[in-house]
């Protein structure tokens, strides 16, 4: 169980929400609590599917257009920078198992209703921007390296990043920036969009929460990171279909962390959820 609270200094007129401090055996636990929840609720394996199979085969034919090659594996390492916001229909099936109300897999679209939605927004905006920037920079490192030459085919443009030096430079360097873009995602996201399903707070009170809970955690989180890269790796072979099952569990195992990142006794009343 998560153990220690941890007691931010107040700032504002707003208390901020007691975050905890948590160990790897809360890590397991999450993943086998959220691995429940999936055998419990297994119909959205299909939506889940759909959805992300769609993307990520889309990414691939996009990346593969002539001059966007070089942008092939940045597209596919970056769309896991926008799996936390695919996951919030899957913290509302959870929030609902929760409380012991009837969950169907149709529910995953009721998060859409929140009074919150807009906040999410804007926490999505905020990941997709970090998206972009990934983007910008593995193009700039790209050119950089190689004056842009856009390669042939994939054969020959895999050849190009292998067996170069400057193939080997151009995945040191995106392995270092990809891995701190990776975890300010991880950091602003772990918390604030679970807590935005979950309870009527603004999207700063939610980002500066995360924010809080991650750094508190650091050396937990960065392995929950490295779970979930690996899991979702995994799960993108072949053809992006695995994150049918991965995303789903993934995204209830994100939920029961949430819960155990965050002291809710400390989030006001008003700004719970009543349903």
């Amino acid at each position: 169980m998560a153990t220690n609270t941890v007691r931010a200094q107040q700032t504002g007129r707003t208390r901020p929400i007691k975050i905890n401090t948590i160990t790897d055996e809360d890590l397991r636990q999450s993943l086998r609590e959220g691995w429940r929840d999936f055998m419990s609720l297994r119909g959205d394996i299909f939506l889940a599917g759909l959805i992300y199979t769609f993307i990520g085969v889309a990414a691939v034919v996009v990346a593969m257009n002539g001059r966007l090659l070089p942008f092939l594996f940045p597209v596919l390492a970056g769309v896991g920078l926008l799996g936390p916001v695919a996951a919030t229909g899957f913290y509302e099936l959870a929030r609902r198992r929760e409380k012991g109300q009837d969950v169907h897999w149709f529910d995953f679209l009721e998060v859409r209703k929140r009074s919150s939605v807009d906040d999410m927004g804007i926490v999505a905006g905020v990941l997709l921007a970090i998206f972009f920037v990934w983007l910008v920079v593995a193009g700039a490192l790209y050119a950089a390296l190689f004056q842009w030459v856009v390669p042939d085919s994939l054969r020959q443009f895999i050849d190009m990043v292998i067996s170069t030096e400057r193939g080997w430079m151009l995945i040191g360097a995106g392995a270092v920036i990809g891995a701190i873009l990776g975890w300010i995602v991880l950091a602003l996201s772990i918390v604030s969009l679970p807590l935005l399903v979950d309870c009527n707070v603004s999207a700063a009170d939610a980002l500066s929460t995360s924010w809080r809970a991650a750094h508190a955690n650091m050396g937990v989180l960065i392995r929950w990171g490295l779970i979930v890269t690996l899991l979702l790796v995994l799960g993108s072979i072949p053809l992006f279909v695995g994150l049918a099952f991965v995303l789903p569990w993934l995204g209830y195992s994100t939920w029961h962390l949430y819960t155990r990142l965050v002291d809710r006794d400390s989030i006001p009343a008003k700004r719970r959820r009543r349903d």
